[in-house]
């Protein structure tokens, strides 16, 4: 029998130590993987350096936390594979935490969550961007995101157009290359006070769909960092 119980002890306390199970005691440093074109919430400025309401959010929650955090860029299309590669650990870039995308990666309670526009040339009068509205219409939206899922799930009779970038999607309407354009109210309205002011407008709020755009926006970790996760909801319930 006390064999058997320093078997059983010993299994245990190698399960401590096991990758992914860590005490929140044990993490000291994150590593934190955003995009840095996708303003308000994340941007790299002139400077080349990180700035936005994500950016001061996490750094505020790593005080909290008491861990040193290290801010890596990293492209949109490519930003869970490199989570899951381990090149960081948490992804704080705009992402929603959708059911789709729960397959893949666990998530933090949700933070923050903005309506969702579709947004068109001033000269248009309609506010209606049914399907049937703007069949044979050319719709854009940053690749990969739930805005083009949307558009792929719901607009099958409108040309659509997947960008590497919010902002390069942003230009092509200003350039009239696309017909309207769908995202985030927020990441909108920076381009709609600057280099879209002259040219467009918010046409109408796109309805959520709850298992396309999940409940809204939060931070993206590898599935089984539980320490890592409780970690951070109780910073971000403070």
């Amino acid at each position: 029998m006390t064999t058997k119980r320093a078997f059983l002890a010993a299994m245990l306390a190698a399960a401590a130590f096991v990758p992914g199970t860590a005490s929140a005691q044990a993490i000291t440093e994150i590593k934190i993987g955003t995009e840095g074109a996708y303003p308000p919430y994340n941007n790299l400025n002139a400077k080349k350096e990180l700035e936005g309401f994500e950016i001061d959010y996490m750094n505020d929650l790593c005080a909290r936390m008491k861990v040193k955090c290290t801010w890596v860029v990293q492209d949109w299309d490519g930003i869970i594979p490199a989570l899951l590669s381990k090149k960081y650990d948490v992804i704080v870039a705009g992402m929603n935490a959708t059911p789709e995308r729960a397959k893949r990666v666990d998530f933090t309670d949700v933070y923050t969550s903005t309506p969702i526009a579709m947004v068109g040339a001033k000269s248009i009068t309609s506010t209606n961007i049914s399907p049937d509205a703007l069949k044979g219409k050319t719709l854009g939206a940053q690749g990969s995101t739930i805005h083009m899922n949307y558009l792929e799930a719901y607009y099958k009779g409108s040309t659509l157009r997947p960008y590497p970038t919010q902002e390069e999607a942003n230009l092509d309407l200003l350039n009239g290359r696309l017909d309207y354009i769908v995202a985030d109210l927020e990441a909108l309205e920076s381009f709609l006070k600057d280099k879209g002011k002259d040219c467009c407008k918010i046409i109408a709020e796109v309805k959520r769909d709850a298992a396309i755009h999940g409940p809204g926006v939060g931070m993206a970790l590898r599935k089984g960092e539980d320490a890592l996760k409780a970690m951070i909801n109780k910073a971000i319930a403070e």
